[in-house]
């Protein structure tokens, strides 16, 4: 393969940031963005806050125990998915090969730039600029010949850093470094990879492929390959990516609830979010999975393959029911989630019969409504209650298509 030039772009404390640029009040102070749950964790920390320990996934009592003046700021997601949209539309102007990974990560393929932008360089001293001027953040930027090494080198400079690996650099920089700072080595495959005496990246590809693949099975040629900071994969632009295999959504509950009939209103609810993702995109799915969350964090799915495909938000919900139906709660339930998967992408088809082509119009009609001014704006009667969707963001949101979720609700 030619020699590339991707670069990765990591926003730095995302959401802290982004709420501090927001209220000028919050600048330069410890914050911790949390949910509206008050049942919430830290979701990221300022780097003011992160200077006295506090961290993503503490509890408020943890973070406070850390830094008792912390500023605790409610996420807004509507907030960070609005930047993340002006966040890409900067990238493009660099480059059409971007690959939002994240809400606040981008792999840029610069390869056919540099004709009109000079050096690696100097584009991303451009993106860091208009980053900086027009959205008033800060970013950290790795340049190297793969994805797997740019990623590596943004995170060797943080915050606001830029950080460029050559093609030469590659196997002194690996020689001595931890394998745990390669971007997909986690803490058990580390563990996993010192039993057999693996320590470094040098060692890992200086490894052989053949005991690699008798320890990890298939990914062994890959780790591999990672050892030595060879990566082949490609920067894949929106609207390129490969279809969605499922499309759910879950909720952790206000309190722990017990009452089923309770958790019908709360399933209903996932069922038309799903339905209406479904929808928008012109894609039906056969397998309806119902995830719970006991209030032990014990979690487990059940699953049902219908014979037809659907995206109708009743009839997802009244499949979920039967689920339900099927098990015996041991305990009171933390979390719910309605996942439907098994997908196919056709265009809509007029039902024959009168009674089901009223129910499409009616469906259709509410969902022209909710696009228009926000979800739930029009819903049935039946499951009117307060209800606040405690949304995280999903690593699988993306700023178009059917990753993209609305949280305007």
């Amino acid at each position: 393969m030619a020699s590339r030039i991707i670069m990765h772009i990591d926003m730095n404390a995302f959401f802290a940031s982004v709420e501090q640029q927001c209220n000028p009040a919050l600048r330069n102070k410890p914050i911790a963005v949390i949910g509206s749950n008050h049942r919430t964790v830290v979701t990221t920390s300022s780097y003011q806050a992160r200077a006295f320990g506090v961290k993503t996934g503490m509890t408020v009592r943890e973070a406070k125990r850390c830094c008792p003046h912390l500023i605790l700021v409610t996420g807004n997601n509507t907030k960070y998915t609005d930047t993340c949209v002006k966040l890409t539309s900067i990238f493009k102007h660099y480059t059409p090969l971007v690959e939002v990974s994240s809400i606040d990560e981008a792999f840029l393929d610069i390869t056919g730039s540099l004709k009109l932008f000079q050096s690696p360089g100097h584009i991303a001293t451009s993106i860091k600029k208009e980053i900086k001027d027009k959205l008033g953040l800060t970013c950290s930027v790795g340049i190297a010949p793969n994805k797997l090494l740019a990623k590596l080198a943004s995170n060797l400079k943080k915050p606001d850093g830029l950080v460029e690996i050559k093609l030469e650099e590659v196997s002194s920089l690996l020689e001595k470094l931890p394998v745990k700072e390669l971007c997909g080595i986690g803490s058990h495959l580390e563990v996993y990879l010192a039993e057999i005496g693996i320590m470094t990246c040098g060692e890992l590809g200086r490894s052989s492929v053949s005991s690699l693949k008798k320890r990890f099975g298939i990914i062994g040629e890959y780790l591999h390959s990672m050892g030595q900071g060879i990566d082949d994969s490609p920067v894949i632009p929106m609207g390129e990516e490969s279809p969605p295999k499922s499309i759910g959504h879950s909720m952790t509950l206000p309190s722990d609830i017990s009452q089923r009939a309770v958790m019908a209103k709360h399933l209903f609810r996932l069922a038309e979010m799903v339905g209406r993702r479904l929808r928008r995109h012109y894609l039906h799915g056969r397998t309806i999975t119902l995830t719970i969350r006991y209030s032990d964090f014990t979690t487990f799915t059940r699953q049902l393959t219908l014979k037809h495909p659907i995206n109708h938000s009743q009839y997802i919900y009244q499949n979920v029911l039967k689920i339900l139906n099927t098990i015996r709660l041991k305990q009171a339930v933390r979390l719910l989630g309605v996942t439907i998967s098994n997908l196919i992408s056709r265009t809509v088809q007029l039902p024959l019969f009168e009674e089901e082509k009223k129910g499409m119009i009616i469906t259709k009609l509410m969902d022209d409504i909710n696009d228009r001014y926000g979800e739930f704006t029009l819903t049935w009667g039946s499951v009117l209650f307060p209800f606040c969707h405690y949304g995280v963001i999903s690593p699988a949101w993306r700023p178009e298509g059917a990753r993209k979720v609305e949280y305007s609700y």
